[in-house]
């Protein structure tokens, strides 16, 4: 299943740590700003808008978000 995460940018340093740690340096990750847990609707709606862009394209870096390739009868 593709994915992507997010992290903020207080929590960066420790999203880079646990990369290198599990094996995979320079894994690449969504960062929006900190905090997220205390925002209302509005703010969690312009963290996604912030987020929204980045993960695309971690996932088209990936190849998973390729639109090419559809399967058979897909529109």
């Amino acid at each position: 299943m593709p994915s992507a995460a997010i992290c903020t940018e207080a929590l960066r340093a420790s999203a880079d740590a646990m990369a290198a740690i599990q094996g995979v340096p320079g894994y690449r990750y969504a960062v929006v700003p900190h905090p997220v847990s205390s925002l209302g609707p509005e703010g969690l709606r312009a963290h996604a808008e912030l987020a929204a862009p980045q993960v695309l394209e971690i996932l088209r870096a990936s190849g998973a978000a390729r639109t090419d390739e559809r399967p058979a009868g897909a529109p």
